[in-house]
């Protein structure tokens, strides 16, 4: 997985950023997140020179690999899961993201209690991001971090103005779930990054 986050573009508005960085998090960083930065990352392939993915879990314990599962689900999917390996989520992996998506509200409040003035505008829950994010907030940028920043300040905007929904943007651990449980995990987070993976794209 790729696991380098280095500084962080300036957040001011603009049509071309020198970078961008999402940052998945889960608790264990088994299945949901480091699936969501392997999806991510295949979806948005094109723009691999302009965008960076990382995961990390609130509980993970470092150095395990992906479940097997979520595995075979990525190379499924043409996705290469081989460098997955879990981390501890930090204050300094949270600053040096410019997106935090947390498979669940826990995950996401878990990165602003860590950083609350840099997290509190770039953290959402997947499913959060995926609701709130809109092409139109990138219309007319080309460039793959320029769109991602603004489609960021776009879903913060709109976070306030919409209305809310405790419980509804969690996406449920399936460790240790029976197998059809787990594989509709896998799907729904697919689907949700296809979403957002969709807002990114320029065509």
């Amino acid at each position: 997985m790729l696991h380098i986050f280095g500084p962080s573009p300036s957040s001011s508005p603009g049509v071309c950023v020198p970078g961008f960085r999402v940052l998945v998090v889960c608790t264990g960083n088994l299945y949901r997140s480091p699936l969501a930065e392997c999806l991510l990352r295949q979806r948005l392939l094109n723009a691999r020179q302009r965008i960076r993915f990382g995961s990390a879990g609130t509980q993970a314990l470092p150095g395990t690999p992906m479940a097997a599962t979520a595995a075979s689900f990525l190379l499924e999917r043409g996705a290469d899961p081989s460098a997955a390996s879990s981390r501890r989520l930090t204050k300094e992996l949270v600053e040096s993201a410019d997106l935090l998506l947390g498979a669940a509200t826990d995950h996401r409040e878990a990165a602003v209690r860590l950083s609350p003035v840099w997290a509190l505008a770039r953290a959402f829950t997947l499913c959060e991001f995926a609701r709130l994010v809109r092409a139109e907030d990138a219309s007319g940028v080309v460039d793959p971090a320029a769109r991602f920043a603004a489609l960021v300040r776009g879903a913060a905007a709109r976070r306030g103005a919409a209305g809310e929904h405790p419980g509804d943007d969690d996406i449920d651990d399936p460790l240790g779930a029976p197998p059809l449980e787990v594989q509709e995990c896998l799907v729904q987070i697919e689907g949700v990054v296809e979403r957002i993976a969709a807002a990114v794209r320029t065509g």
